[in-house]
C-alpha cells in the first residue's frame, strides 16, 4: 500500500508498512500551520491551545501559582503522548478528529463531546481533574484540535491516526523479556527506575525533558496508555527517539514485551474504574482492570494473548443477540 504525503507543495509516494496501514485520504490535505494564523483573537486562542499541548504543566499543572488552574495532577505535557504537538503520524495525532464528535463512548456507555474526550485525558493521562467546558484552557484546546482538522471533510478519516497496528503475539507479552529490551533501548532516556528526566531537578513545574513511564509522576491506571495494545503499538512506531512508522527500531516482539515490562510497574490508581464500560461485552480486551464478562483473568487481559478473549466475547455477543 502507498500513501500520498504533501510537503512544500510536492507530492511524494511512500510505501506504508503493513503493520501501520490505514485507508489513504481520498483528497489532498495539508497540515495547517499555526505560524500562518492571523494575529487576531481566534488565532491567539489556537496558539494558546498549542502552548497548552506543548507545556501543559506550565499552564494547568499541579505547581502553577493559581490553585484554581491546577487541573493536571502531574507534570506531564499532552505532547508526551500526542507527539509533536499532536501532528506526528501514528504518534496519537490530534489532526482530523474534531469532526468525529460528539461520538459514542463505550467507556461511558453514551455520547461524549470533544470536551468530554479532552477531560478524559485530563483525569486519566494527566491524573488530574476535569476542566469546565467554558474554562479558557478548555476553549483553547478545543480551538487547537479544531484547527488541526481544517479542510478535512466530515466523516473522512485521514491516514496516520492512532498509534498504528502491528501483529499481535500468540503468547502472553513477557515483562522479563521486556526488561532486557528496556535496559538496552529505553533506560538511557527514561532512567532505570522509569522516572524520566526533569528539565530542572529542583523544579518539577518546568516539566520533563523525558517523561516518566511509571511511578507517582506518570499517567494513572485508567489511562489509554495503561492498556498493552495501545502502549505497545505506540512504542513500536515511535520509540526509541527517532523511530517512526516507516523506520521502527524495535521488532514487534520487542515492543510487546517492553510494553509489558513498563506496565508491570505501579502507577497512580484511579478510583471508580469498575464503573467503566457499562456493557462489559464492549470492554477492550486489554483493559487491565475488571470486571469482565468473558471469564478470563485480569493477568491475561493485561498481557494477552488476546485472541482467545476476542473469540469468547464474540460468542457471548452472538448468544446475546440471538433471538428466542
Amino acid at each position: 500500500m502507498r500513501i500520498c504525503l504533501f510537503a512544500s507543495g510536492l507530492l511524494t509516494l511512500i510505501a506504508l508498512p503493513a503493520s501501520a496501514q490505514q485507508p489513504a485520504s481520498p483528497i489532498p490535505w495539508t497540515m495547517p500551520e499555526v505560524s500562518a494564523l492571523p494575529r487576531d483573537a481566534r488565532g491567539q486562542l489556537i496558539r494558546d491551545g498549542r502552548d497548552l499541548v506543548l507545556a501543559t504543566y506550565a499552564h494547568i499543572g499541579p505547581n502553577v501559582a493559581d490553585p484554581a488552574k491546577r487541573f493536571s495532577g502531574n507534570n506531564l505535557a499532552c505532547t508526551n503522548c500526542h507527539l509533536d504537538a499532536g501532528t506526528k503520524k501514528f504518534g496519537l495525532p490530534l489532526f482530523g478528529i474534531y469532526g468525529d464528535f460528539p461520538a459514542y463512548s463505550a467507556r461511558t456507555g453514551g455520547p461524549i463531546s470533544i470536551e468530554d474526550r479532552l477531560n478524559s485525558c485530563m483525569t486519566r493521562s494527566m491524573n488530574g481533574r476535569a476542566m469546565p467546558n467554558d474554562a479558557p484552557e478548555m476553549r483553547a484546546l478545543v480551538a487547537y484540535v479544531e484547527f488541526l482538522s481544517t479542510g478535512v471533510p466530515a466523516g473522512q478519516q485521514l491516514p496516520g491516526l492512532g498509534a498504528g497496528k502491528m501483529k499481535e503475539l500468540t503468547r502472553a507479552a513477557d515483562p522479563e523479556r521486556g526488561r532486557v529490551v528496556y535496559i538496552s533501548s529505553c533506560a538511557a532516556c527514561h532512567n532505570t527506575d522509569g522516572s524520566g528526566i526533569l528539565r530542572d531537578r529542583g523544579a518539577p513545574q518546568l516539566g520533563y525533558m523525558i517523561p516518566p513511564l511509571w511511578g507517582p509522576g506518570s499517567y494513572n491506571d485508567g489511562a489509554g496508555m495503561a492498556r498493552l495494545i495501545n502502549f505497545a503499538n505506540f512504542v513500536h512506531f515511535n520509540m526509541p527517539h527517532g523511530a517512526d512508522y516507516l523506520n521502527p527500531q524495535l521488532t514487534a516482539e520487542q515492543a510487546w514485551d517492553v510494553a509489558a515490562f513498563v506496565l508491570s510497574h505501579p502507577r497512580p490508581q484511579r478510583a471508580g474504574l469498575a464503573k467503566d464500560f457499562p456493557d462489559l461485552l464492549d470492554k477492550p480486551v486489554d483493559a487491565p482492570y475488571g470486571p469482565y464478562a468473558d471469564g478470563f483473568s485480569e493477568k491475561q487481559h493485561k498481557y494477552g494473548p488476546f485472541g482467545p478473549i476476542r473469540d469468547a466475547i464474540e460468542r457471548l455477543k452472538s448468544v446475546a443477540n440471538r433471538k428466542p
